[in-house]
């Protein structure tokens, strides 16, 4: 019976939300109930309106990445990137090195790419094991997810640029010195709004009559740098997260940011966050060999003792839980996997090793805290 694209989003949320209660029950984040959801569901619904939903997904990625955004500001990014920057750097690094032995012993750009994907580190995992971290140390967590995420997607877009339209090596520093100007302009205007403007800013948003209106200068705005940051180069989630960092309390004032806080949240989690989740877990590939299993707990074991040396505070239990955090790779991981096998730049081999680490590591640091949490109690 042919149910209709309704159909499929209304099947597709419902049993998504159903997975991610049950495993918030068992002490999971509900993400990886969603992402189940879609592996089990990608087994039934086999004349899915594919592009339909793909839009749809794509909106869950710019709700959750603009989410994301909000839920810090540019000086907390700052300080906890002092410490999460280098650890990326050295964790990219070591990451890539390990995946040599993939490609003949040779680096090209599949290493790089695969490196940037087991690399990244899952933001709500990070906030379920805030508790464990101490305050000092979120900052530095949060900081890290957001770097790894969005050297992903720069490493992809940079590298599908340079091998599918041959750029030369001094094209490609131009690609960089363009994306830094832009990132660089939007973060001055903010500043500037933030020191000469931000009362005038406060004064007109309060004098809307609606959360509705709020809301849609802020999609105005969001789409308009998503629209302007795919434009150049860039992907468009990028965009809407700078826009949800640069919208912060102090600029909008606190009840303006109340409102559109709870209004993203409840469309991100409500609606487009479980089609994204689970189709990722519907688009997944993989191949289950003792190859691919020593591999991932080869990466997953070489992330804990990095994090750790970087991050030791004498205290064992908590230094192990805070490394789990940052070595919980993560659902972005997924996305650009399965990118950069569409484009061309990553081999189904590669794209099925870095699809099982990532949903591997994911569940291995969940449970890591898991235990720890049982042990507290």
């Amino acid at each position: 019976m042919e149910i209709g694209m309704i159909g499929y989003v209304f099947i597709i949320i419902a049993v998504a939300r159903l997975f991610a209660e049950v495993f918030e029950r068992l002490g999971y984040p509900g993400f990886l109930g969603e992402i189940s959801a879609g592996l089990l569901l990608g087994s039934f619904l086999v004349s899915m309106p594919r592009e339909e939903l793909n839009l749809l997904a794509e909106l869950g990625i710019f709700f959750l990445m603009m989410y994301a955004g909000l839920e810090l500001t540019p000086e907390e990014v700052h300080l906890g990137g002092k410490k999460s920057l280098p650890l990326y750097i050295v964790t990219y690094a070591l990451m890539t090195f390990i995946t040599i032995p993939f490609t003949d012993y040779t680096i090209s750009h599949e290493n790089l790419i695969v490196g940037s994907i087991l690399s990244v580190a899952s933001a709500p995992i990070v906030l379920r094991l805030s508790r464990f971290f101490g305050g000092d140390f979120l900052h530095i967590a949060l900081s890290y997810a957001v770097i790894s995420e969005i050297g992903a997607l720069l490493s992809l877009y940079l590298l599908v640029n340079f091998e599918i339209y041959h750029l030369t090596y001094f094209d490609l520093l131009l690609e960089l010195l363009k994306d830094g100007l832009f990132l660089g302009v939007l973060f001055g205007i903010n500043y500037i709004l933030n020191v000469k403007h931000k009362v005038l800013i406060i004064r007109a948003l309060r004098n809307l009559k609606s959360d509705e209106a709020v809301f849609g200068l802020v999609m105005i705005l969001a789409t308009s740098i998503a629209l302007a940051s795919e434009m150049i180069g860039l992907h468009f989630s990028l965009g809407a997260f700078i826009v949800g960092l640069l919208l912060h309390s102090d600029l909008m004032g606190t009840k303006q940011y109340k409102r559109v806080y709870t209004i993203i949240s409840g469309i991100t989690y409500g609606i487009f966050a479980p089609i994204f989740f689970a189709w990722r877990g519907i688009n997944f590939e993989t191949e289950f060999s003792v190859e691919v299993v020593y591999f991932f707990i080869l990466a997953y074991i070489l992330r804990i003792l990095l994090t750790m040396a970087f991050t030791w505070n004498g205290e064992i239990r908590k230094t192990i839980v805070r490394a789990s955090g940052v070595a919980s790779f993560g659902v972005l991981g997924l996305l650009v996997g399965e990118l950069g096998y569409e484009y061309g730049v990553l081999s189904q081999h590669l794209y099925a090793i870095a699809s099982l680490a990532s949903v591997l590591g994911m569940f291995v640091s969940t449970t890591i805290g898991k235990l720890f949490s049982a042990e507290n109690s």
